[in-house]
Order: C-alpha cells, then sequence, then structure tokens
C-alpha cells in the first residue's frame, strides 16, 4: 500500500523532472525512475550472490525483467483509448528495447561458453556497464537528432513538455521530493523481499531458481508496476513504457553486481552447472525474456491499434509466454 501511494507521487514528479531538464519522459523512465524502482531488487540480487546463492541471484535478476515485462501488458489493460505500444512509440523505447536484448544475448552467450574469471569476476560483467552507459548516450543523441519517426495517428501520445525547462538550480524542490519518494519505496521493497525471502527459506519446494525468478522478482517489481500505472493515468505513455524498458536495461546490471558480489568465481557458470542436472533453468529464463522483449520491440514496431481485450498481439504473447514460463520453471 506503501509503495502504491508513495510510487503514484514519485511518478509526477518523474513526469515532471522530464519536462524541466528537458531530458524527455523516455530517458528520466530509464535512468530516474528505473533505476529508483529497481533498487530493491539489486538488493536483494546482492544479498544472494553473497549468501552463496548464485540460482537465486540470477534468477532474481532476469527474473524482474521478465515480470516488469508482463506488468506492461498489464499497464496495456487499464489504458482503453487504444493499444499502448501504438500510442506510446517513439524512438527512444524501440533503442532501449535493442539494447536489452543485445544485453540478455550476451548473458545468454556467457552462460552457454566456458567460465573464464579475473579475480572471481567474468569479464562480461564489467562490460556491460559500457554497453549499457553507451547505450544510454546512443538513446540521448537519437533524441535529439533523430534519423526516424514513429507516424502520428489519431491514438499516438507524443512526449510533449507540460512545463518549460529550466535552471537545474530552480529544481532542487522537486530532487529532494523524488529523492525522498525514492528512499521509502526502496525501503518498502526490501521489507517485501525480506518477506519473500523467508518464505522461500521455510518453504523451499519450489526451488531455488523458481524461488527468485517468480517470488523475490515479482516482489521486488511492484515499484515499477505501480509507476507504470500512475503514468499511464497521467498520459506520461512514453515515460509508462519507457520506465519499464529502461528500467529493465538497468536491471541486467544486478547480474554484474552479482557476479562482483559471489566470491566463489563467475556467478553465471556457478549458475548453470547448479542446475545442469535438471535443466538450464536461468538459460530458459533469459531466452523467453529475450523473446518477450522481442515481441515488445515488435508491437512499438507494427503499432497495432487495437487487439484482444483492447491490448495488441505483443502483449497478448507477453502474458501467454510468462505464464508458460512459470510452468515450466515450477516444474524444472
Amino acid at each position: 500500500m506503501v509503495i502504491a501511494a508513495v510510487g503514484t507521487r514519485m511518478t509526477a514528479v518523474a513526469d515532471r523532472l522530464a519536462d524541466r531538464t528537458g531530458w524527455g519522459e523516455a530517458i528520466v523512465g530509464a535512468t530516474l525512475l528505473g533505476a529508483a524502482t529497481s533498487l530493491p531488487g539489486i538488493t536483494a540480487s546482492v544479498t544472494a550472490a553473497v549468501d552463496g546463492k548464485p540460482q537465486m541471484a540470477l534468477s532474481n535478476a532476469i527474473g524482474g525483467i521478465a515480470a516488469q515485462t508482463m506488468f506492461l501488458a498489464i499497464a496495456d489493460l487499464t489504458y482503453r483509448k487504444a493499444n499502448l505500444e501504438h500510442a506510446a512509440a517513439s524512438l527512444a523505447n524501440m533503442l532501449q528495447a535493442v539494447l536489452l536484448v543485445f544485453i540478455l544475448s550476451l548473458l545468454l552467450i556467457t552462460m552457454a561458453t566456458p567460465a573464464i574469471a579475473f579475480f572471481g569476476i567474468h569479464p562480461v560483467s564489467p562490460l556491460m556497464f559500457v554497453i549499457y552507459f553507451a547505450g544510454l548516450v546512443m538513446v540521448k543523441r537519437a533524441k535529439e537528432h533523430p534519423m526516424w519517426q514513429p507516424r502520428s495517428t489519431d491514438h499516438t501520445r507524443t512526449d510533449q513538455p507540460d512545463e518549460k525547462e529550466t535552471p537545474a538550480s530552480q529544481d532542487w524542490g522537486l530532487w529532494l521530493r523524488f529523492a525522498g519518494f525514492a528512499l521509502v519505496v526502496v525501503i518498502c521493497g526490501i521489507v517485501v523481499t525480506k518477506a519473500v525471502s523467508t518464505m522461500v527459506d521455510h518453504h523451499n519446494w519450489l526451488g531455488e531458481s523458481a524461488a527468485g525468478a517468480f517470488m523475490t522478482a515479482v516482489a521486488t517489481s511492484l515499484p515499477e508496476l505501480v509507476t507504470s500505472i500512475a503514468a499511464i493515468r497521467r498520459g506520461a505513455l512514453t515515460l509508462a513504457v519507457g520506465g519499464i524498458v529502461g528500467g529493465n536495461c538497468f536491471d541486467t546490471l544486478f547480474a554484474a553486481v552479482s557476479d562482483i558480489a559471489y566470491r566463489d568465481g563467475s556467478i553465471y557458470h556457478a549458475a548453470a552447472t547448479a542446475t545442469s542436472s535438471s535443466g538450464p533453468s536461468e538459460m530458459t529464463l533469459i531466452a523467453a525474456t529475450i523473446a518477450m522483449t522481442a515481441l515488445l520491440l515488435g508491437g512499438l514496431l507494427y503499432r497495432e491499434k487495437s487487439g484482444v481485450a483492447g491490448i495488441g498481439f505483443e502483449s497478448t504473447g507477453i502474458i501467454i509466454i510468462y505464464l508458460s514460463l512459470l510452468g515450466v520453471m515450477a516444474l524444472v
């Protein structure tokens, strides 16, 4: 309840900052809003890595991305005017989806290749930080000098500032409010995560991978669901999609940070080895998340106006893949 109340207010402040800084909703959603709502998740992944639970650390990181993508499909159901991906199509969100697919594919390749580690860290972990920040620079440049524009329709909601751009010195109040709201969301997210972790410890029938993917991941992703729905209700559709897709790009860094926190070698191969007897759960999770993101990107490109229950093929497909993944992971 606190996450719902504070997350809604935090979204309103983020929307104002997007206008007043001139950054735009997609960039603010990917950086400020995405990072703030992701902090509980990174805390859960690092804690699991330090505790020597590589499967849970990775499953929470990637499972959070899958859950948040599914949350975007749920948020699509709350926007009744048109398909959300049709209305919120923007070059920035598409580029962030491409960046996410690339980083996830890199993780999949890493887990499928021989184990390499220097000082207990796989070389791909620092590379992920470089790729992520390079991707943000690319998105920012594309916004400033676009080489492609989505076709405008009656249902298109472009990112049009409601407030004039102002010097940063005049926005300290907004920045402090955002930081305060973010701190409350982080604390609540950690409390919820701790509760779920305790449940997993007492009822371990679900398994480490499935528990990380569908319990701690969903629990730590609740702020993203709240902020996305709040953004849609404000009419900030680009912020809603950008907060999820950009936040998902940020969430891939959970895996890199977890690898640094895990001191027994590469966490990617530790997780793959731990599941070798029962199936590569984390690799299945990554592959399914890539498929979900590809569907989302397809929806942003194709821009179906309406579909089943007012949502497009991409949201329908994302929900089907996620529910199927839930069944597969529970069995594995």
